[in-house]
């Protein structure tokens, strides 16, 4: 039986997240779905499986990502999996430079780019 790697979807915009984790699912992975970054890190510090990737928005309420992402980095049992940010943000590459992420998917998303980032970080799939 193989197993299905988590892979966690942060975007504030229930459509985009909805469609990535469809397709997702549709290639081979488990991924779980937060509307923002508190909502996530509630996800990850509540008992979620550990992922093996982030896929984040950079601007949403609550948490942006570059919050979320200076709080992943300050717990020691997270700060290691890695992010890929996803954004329409213009000047999200200066942003995501300073973040220490792995990659940026600019919106509108290119699932095939997004899919090739992911696989890897992201055994299987």
């Amino acid at each position: 039986m193989t197993t299905l790697h988590p892979v966690l979807i942060v975007d504030d915009d229930e459509d985009i997240r909805e469609s990535m984790i469809d397709f997702l699912q549709d290639h081979g992975y488990a991924p779980v779905g937060a509307t923002n970054g508190k909502d996530a890190l509630d996800k990850l510090e509540g008992g979620l499986t550990e992922p093996c990737v982030i896929i984040m928005d950079l601007m949403m309420p609550v948490m942006d990502g570059l919050t979320f992402r200076d709080e992943q980095l300050r717990h020691p049992a997270l700060a290691g999996i890695p992010v890929i940010v996803v954004s329409a943000f213009r000047e999200a590459a200066a942003v995501v430079k300073d973040m220490d992420c792995v990659d940026l998917v600019a919106k509108p998303l290119d699932l095939d780019k997004l899919l090739r980032v992911v696989r890897q970080h992201c055994p299987g799939g």
